[in-house]
């Protein structure tokens, strides 16, 4: 609502640079009526220009909670004062109790400091300037690219080893962990994004294009090695997952116990082998459900590379032509994963 671009942030701005402060309620005006004392009852359609003329008034503005009109402006708030505020002034103190009694968004313009504070639900968020958001969405984003080229290194890595019959668990978790951290970086950087508002789509274009198809590749990956899904499936372990605190992502054994198996296992030794999601998801034009019941067929990638041609074309929605597509791309990933490998080396 108060990002670049909208109405909103237009008004604000033009509080903000004529140093006027401010006192902005956004929700129900119903809802907010015991907390309003005197005041102007206005009733007309939000502009930018009428947010200023009515912001150089002492008091309170209300909008609703589109903020599409302006309610009220003038007015005294009045929340419950035994509600515990850490602010000191008294504009951002009111701000503060209004956030933590009310279903709304306050914002509170500092008059001195020239500074826009966002409360609701009793936390604050100052809004920063766009150049310094910009600069921490580009550091990020060139952070989040070297992030991103790690993980395929290391998942051209595991590829590789899974066709030789060779991965072992800390191979798997190495990716495991990489695919979470970018995800994670992607996150921080679409928050940027959000309060970047119009600005930000160049940001979000890069985006998008760097985290193409790390959540598929994690997922399979969870499906490939998981030992046993729990009653949540593979969302429940991925919920899991994402919860995990940051020291705990760094941390093998808690990841192994994530997926199954012991916490104290000697993850570089422990063998495993993939039931065959993770490179079957990157034959083109394959279907899910034909993925699901191949590896329901064979149970793991190793029987799928020996299979006949016959077991193969007698799986329900393969068929000769599509069995044919899946050996040859298989064939194809092995060669491409094993050149990337030795050239990465």
């Amino acid at each position: 609502m108060v990002a670049p671009g909208t109405a909103l942030r237009d008004g604000l701005d033009n509080v903000l640079h004529a140093r006027t402060g401010a006192l902005i309620v956004i929700g129900d005006p119903e809802e907010l009526a015991q907390m309003i004392s005197g005041g102007i009852r206005m009733d007309i359609d939000y502009s930018p220009a009428f947010l200023y003329q009515v912001a150089k008034m002492d008091g309170a503005i209300v909008l609703n909670p589109s903020a599409t009109k302006i309610v009220w402006a003038n007015v005294q708030m009045t929340p419950d004062p035994t509600i515990m505020s850490s602010e000191t002034g008294t504009r951002h103190r009111t701000a503060e109790r209004m956030s933590k009694q009310a279903d709304a968004l306050v914002i509170a313009v500092s008059q001195r400091r020239e500074v826009v504070s966002l409360y609701t639900d009793g936390s604050k968020y100052i809004l920063e300037d766009i150049p310094v958001v910009l600069a921490k969405a580009n550091q990020a984003l060139a952070t989040l690219d070297k992030y991103r080229s790690r993980l395929d290194q290391v998942s051209t890595r595991l590829t590789a080893l899974e066709f030789e019959g060779s991965a072992t668990l800390h191979d798997v978790l190495t990716v495991l962990q990489r695919s979470e951290m970018v995800t994670r970086m992607g996150a921080e950087i679409e928050r940027h994004i959000v309060e970047l508002g119009s600005e930000g789509r160049l940001i979000e274009m890069q985006l998008d294009e760097v985290l193409t198809g790390v959540a598929s590749d994690k997922a399979a990956l969870v499906d490939d090695y998981v030992t046993e899904m729990g009653p949540d499936g593979l969302a429940g372990v991925m919920e899991q997952l994402a919860r995990l605190s940051h020291q705990d992502l760094l941390d093998f054994g808690r990841l192994a116990e994530l997926l199954g198996y012991d916490r104290k296992v000697n993850t570089i030794d422990h063998a495993v082998a993939p039931r065959g999601y993770r490179v079957l998801g990157r034959i083109p034009r394959l279907p899910k459900l034909v993925v699901q019941r191949i590896v329901e067929a064979f149970g793991g990638l190793e029987d799928l590379l020996g299979a006949a041609e016959g077991e193969l074309e007698s799986i329900e929605g393969v068929g000769e032509l599509r069995a044919k597509d899946i050996r040859e791309g298989l064939r194809r990933l092995q060669e491409i994963n094993l050149v990337d490998r030795y050239l990465q080396i």
